[in-house]
């Protein structure tokens, strides 16, 4: 359905009884994300807030909450989206049946972006930033932010919308040292498409102008966090996917989404930043207060009746899961085919999506050879980290299927495939002191860390233990060993305090096991944690605390662990130290005497009394 705005979006929703109308006043300081964690949590509808204390306008949330609502918003586009993007990477398809891709062909027409001048006088007021539904998320959050923004930016050397670039990057309203309404926080990482035109700007010594598009038609948001080529569009994607194309003008020099609820135009000037966060983060944890770009507030626009879109992010799954599900379910194959011999990627949304990477490649080098060993799949894991966002990965485990029965989304299956397979004494390959996602605070600083690639191919080595061996339970100093999947063991031990001590708890614990390795061979893997009942509860824990805890080049150890000409390997079974360090941000938790508050929405004559029993 070709919605032409948010509201219109909404009313579709609400007739398809999957919004609910939250009539009562509530408060944008913690509330509204707690009862929108709770609903989402569960499952639950899109949620408009018809009074929000201390702003005229109305909010929304939840509206992406389920990948099968996200793909009811583009019912009418998805499937023919997906088929142009698959010619796109096979354009052969469209000679070989061009009967049958004609209607692509004519739908490509809508990723048109129309500029309609004729719209400037009538769609806007001028509002401030204090107007504005300043949502609060998290209590340690520095201030209030937009969680669902398209930050739209050109390229000073090729100005115009279709070299544009329109990313989801955060933005702080206040709090800090930011002045209010005069100045706004612009928070954004590595690969982002803004840097490079910020960077082009700078070199020029000329202020970078900022269009900040909030609501509008979902295709808008979607198009934001959509991982396109550099140099495609998103604008032109965000027409495609809605079936409507892009309405824009210019005012004061800054290009206005005519179908966006609210804008926010501004610049930034050259070396001008001020701390930004701290901001409840998709890994489950806080980013810390850092030195961002600051944006110099031009002008605030809202549209009559406007709505404010947010969500809630924290530890997965949240909302911007159907994010990377629908971009799933639309690129298909398109990474695979650009990186040769790749067959299938996934980044584990549970474990915040960059820490861990799961990948099914070839391995066709060496046909002639007896014996099957990672060769052709080093390749492609550089490959893999040589490319976009997938750089940005922390661990990679990568292997091939000759049957091709393995699934990356299948992550317990897949990581025991590995793990039946791989010999540890050859197969892991670290990238120390590089670049690692700016939210992943395992690292050694801002942007840095390590990188770990475990790469297995063959036939199975092993059985894996599916109960915690005797020796692993009469630990000196490490209790409470419990089985997470098969293979690996989660040990609880003390809280970590430094290097110092941790190197001596390691050697203690290599005492210990070196003399009993022969009875371990069916254990690959042992993870130090703060609460090993936690980690091995289900898989969803135990990849959470293993790969966000980590830095690969200082928290991994094995059992009899050696050096061979720079390569590290171990004979008995890896041991990652996956305990919470002191320079780790802080995980997020939920203020109880505000869920206290929110219960009353969920009692009798609440308007979530629906959903009482979440």
């Amino acid at each position: 359905m070709a919605y032409t705005s948010l509201e219109d979006c909404l009313d579709d929703l609400e007739k398809n009884g999957q919004l609910i109308r939250i009539t009562e006043e509530v408060d944008p300081y913690l509330e509204m994300a707690s009862i929108h964690l709770r609903v989402h949590e569960a499952g639950g509808p899109a949620l408009l807030f018809e009074h929000v204390k201390g702003t005229k306008f109305r909010a929304a949330s939840n509206i992406f909450g389920t990948i099968e609502r996200s793909k009811f918003l583009f019912r009418d586009t998805f499937d023919l989206v997906k088929q142009i993007i698959e010619l796109r990477n096979d354009p052969i398809k469209a000679i070989k049946h061009p009967f049958k891709n004609i209607q692509a062909g004519l739908a490509a027409w809508k990723s048109l972006p129309k500029k309609d001048p004729s719209s400037k006088p009538i769609l806007f007021e001028e509002i401030r930033i204090a107007d504005l539904p300043l949502i609060h998320h998290w209590s340690k959050d520095g201030g209030a932010f937009i969680t669902l923004p398209q930050v739209y930016t050109e390229d000073i050397d090729a100005p115009g919308i279709m070299k544009s670039n329109l990313g989801m990057y955060r933005v702080q309203l206040n709090g800090n040292d930011y002045e209010l309404n005069k100045e706004v926080g612009l928070h954004y990482q590595l690969h982002r498409g803004i840097g490079i035109h910020q960077t082009k700007a700078n070199q020029k010594n000329q202020p970078l102008k900022v269009s900040c598009f909030i609501g509008g038609p979902p295709a808008h948001s979607l198009a934001a966090v959509m991982p396109l080529p550099e140099g495609v569009s998103e604008i032109n994607f965000a027409g495609l996917i809605g079936g409507r194309r892009f309405n824009y003008f210019y005012q004061d020099g800054f290009c206005i989404s005519a179908d966006a609820d609210f804008v926010i135009t501004g610049e930034i000037f050259p070396d001008e930043n001020k701390p930004e966060g701290p901001f409840g983060d998709h890994l489950g944890y806080y980013s810390l207060q850092h030195s961002f770009p600051v944006m110099k507030v031009h002008k605030v626009y809202a549209k009559k009746n406007a709505i404010w879109p947010f969500t809630v992010v924290g530890r997965p799954p949240q909302e911007d899961t159907s994010f990377g599900d629908l971009i799933h379910q639309l690129t298909g194959k398109a990474i695979p085919q650009e990186i040769p011999g790749l067959k299938e990627i996934h980044a584990v949304d549970a474990a915040g999506v960059h820490p861990l990477l799961l990948a099914i490649g070839s391995e066709r080098y060496t046909p002639y050879a007896p014996t099957k060993h990672p060769a052709e799949l080093l390749t492609i894991a550089n490959h893999i980290l040589g490319t976009g966002q997938l750089s940005l990965a922390k661990f990679l485990f990568i292997t091939a299927d000759d049957n091709r029965q393995l699934n990356t989304h299948h992550v317990s299956e897949f990581l025991q495939y590995v793990l039946e397979r791989i010999d540890l004494t050859r197969d892991i390959h670290f990238y120390t002191n590089t670049t690692i996602d700016t939210l992943d605070y395992s690292g050694t600083g801002l942007n840095t860390g390590s990188k770990v690639v475990f790469a297995a191919y063959g036939e199975q080595k092993r059985e894996l233990c599916k109960e915690v061996p005797q020796s692993l339970k009469e630990l000196n100093g490490f209790l409470n060993a419990q089985l997470a999947m098969p293979g690996v063991i989660a040990l609880q031990t003390n809280q970590f305090s430094n290097y110092d001590a941790s190197k001596k708890e390691l050697s203690s614990l290599n005492e210990q096991l070196s003399s009993v390795i022969s009875n371990l061979s069916s254990v690959l893997m042992i993870v130090l944690c703060d609460d090993a009942s936690f980690t091995a509860a289900n898989i969803r824990n135990f990849v959470w605390v293993t790969f966000t805890r980590c830095n690969p080049s200082h928290d991994i150890h094995g059992i009899d662990e050696f050096i061979t000409n720079k390569h590290w390997g171990c004979k008995g079974p890896l041991v990652i130290d996956a305990r919470i360090k002191p320079h780790h941000a802080p995980p997020l938790e939920l203020d109880p005497s505000v869920e206290k508050k929110v219960d009353r929405l969920f009692e009798k004559g609440g308007s979530l009394y629906q959903m009482r029993d979440l």
